[in-house]
């Protein structure tokens, strides 16, 4: 059911300080901030030949990043994302094996503009996952 890997993501308490290491110390692609109110966070992509990373703040007070960065103040993975063809038949499927659905479990556009889902991390080894649809 799920696909390639599509990108790592990582709470990071400072975005511009982040983005400077994958640019500089590491030569990476850095794209440019990307404001996602929906979901409470700023985004920077860094392309990859394989993947992506995403560097992922806090944008306002009410952020799910924060309570991330609270626990973890030099920040770290967050989640990780899969590709998936049809999101509605991976939802319905996962829940019909107990996997739990966050938030309303339909799928919200995400920072690709595409649909995405998140599962619950007690259900996948400690980690939050991500399905978005390709």
């Amino acid at each position: 059911m799920i696909g390639r890997l599509n990108h790592v993501a990582i709470a990071v308490p400072d975005l511009e300080t982040a983005a400077e290491q994958y640019r500089g110390a590491l030569g990476a692609t850095v794209g440019s901030p990307q404001n996602e109110p929906s979901h409470g966070v700023t985004v920077i992509f860094v392309e990859l030949p394989n993947t992506k990373i995403e560097l992922l703040s806090p944008l306002g007070e009410n952020s799910p990043i924060n309570g991330f960065l609270e626990k973890n103040p030099s920040g770290g993975i967050h989640h990780l994302c899969y590709e998936v063809e049809d999101i509605l038949m991976a939802r319905d499927h996962l829940k019909a094996t107990g996997a739990r659905v966050l938030g309303t479990g339909e799928p919200r556009i995400g920072a690709h503009g595409k649909p995405v889902l998140f599962l619950h991390p007690k259900d996948f080894n400690g980690c939050l996952v991500e399905l978005e649809q390709i």
